[in-house]
């Protein structure tokens, strides 16, 4: 296959027609096209005509695809052709919101009569026509990737095995109650000092809490952890999920200072507390791992906090993580 992309043709699209009437594997339309699998799926899946009161006619046919490329083109122009909609877009991404969650907001809001998707604005950042806006200078400069430091050995014994994920009600581990927590800690290059980061985040609401620790010694970690959440309601800090680390052996003293279950991950098995590791990335965006802690303040990871939970997520239909955070608390009392 060519290192040189082009764009499929309506002779390419001629002849993949005739594949999917054949229903020929994907696969094999590509290699016979001379192209990635990857495109063939995208084009099929963009392109294909839909009738929602002829749902019989619906299906794959070469000019119709054609057109439908073609009204796409023409919607990247919109951010030329609305200037107030340009100047709302590059607002956001100067706020730090990536172009899903634009374009997202946008739709979920209501504010402009005229729709932006996001490959819009992924085409005026990135793209290289003529028209194209050159929004990447409003985006943050890219994070330097982490390098591993090694797998800490943690302490099994310290975890009881009525305390293991696998205890956990399964309510919690589908989201669909409210007060449930992740929390991990966030370490940085050890010749800056002891310093470090414990991040939470609520399961339902993804509302992250960030807490400066001065050392990794348990009890202090739970100390503050506990005085951080005990002006929260009870039904708001029902639990907290951890991972094995040395950390959070100190992890009854939640229970007893505030009334929080706690539960602990299988080891090496940090999918199983997803949304404070997700939470983590969008953290180490701002704070990579050679950040000195020695400049950062209590304050300073507020701010960062708030502006993490104002922030739209797609998961949450766009509404930010604060948004959600106050209703559930609102509703509850």
């Amino acid at each position: 296959m060519s290192r040189c992309y082009s764009h499929l043709t309506l002779a390419d699209r001629r002849r993949l027609h005739h594949l999917v009437e054949r229903k020929v594997p994907i696969n094999e339309m590509a290699r016979q096209l001379g192209r990635h699998r990857p495109t063939i799926y995208r084009e099929i899946k963009r392109n294909t005509f839909r009738d929602r009161e002829l749902p019989d006619y619906d299906g794959y046919y070469s000019t119709v695809a054609d057109d439908i490329r073609k009204e796409r083109r023409r919607r990247l122009r919109k951010l030329v052709r609305h200037p107030q909609l340009r100047e709302l877009v590059i607002e956001q991404l100067e706020a730090l919101w990536s172009p899903e969650q634009i374009a997202g907001r946008l739709l979920a809001d209501g504010v402009c009569t005229v729709r932006v998707y996001t490959e819009t604005i992924y085409r005026f950042i990135y793209g290289k026509e003529d028209y194209a806006l050159k929004l990447y200078q409003h985006l943050p400069e890219g994070r330097r990737k982490r390098r591993p430091r090694g797998s800490r050995k943690p302490r099994d014994g310290a975890f009881p095995a009525a305390c293991r994920i696998s205890q956990r009600p399964d309510f919690i581990g589908d989201r669909s109650q409210f007060g449930h927590w992740e929390g991990d800690l966030l370490i940085f290059q050890r010749d800056l000092g002891t310093a470090n980061v414990t991040s939470l985040i609520e399961r339902k609401s993804r509302y992250t809490v960030m807490i400066k620790n001065q050392s990794r010694h348990s009890r202090p970690i739970m100390d503050k952890i506990i005085e951080a959440f005990s002006s929260l309601p009870a039904f708001a800090r029902q639990s907290f999920t951890f991972d094995r680390g040395t950390e959070f052996a100190g992890f009854r003293a939640l229970e007893d200072g505030i009334g929080a279950r706690s539960w602990f991950c299988d080891p090496s098995a940090p999918w199983q507390k997803g949304a404070v590791e997700n939470t983590n990335k969008r953290i180490r965006r701002f704070m990579p791992g050679e950040t000195d802690l020695t400049a950062v303040s209590q304050r300073n990871l507020i701010q960062l906090a708030r502006h993490l939970n104002n922030q739209p997520r797609k998961c949450l239909n766009y509404r930010t993580p604060a948004e959600v955070f106050m209703a559930h608390l609102q509703e509850g009392r």
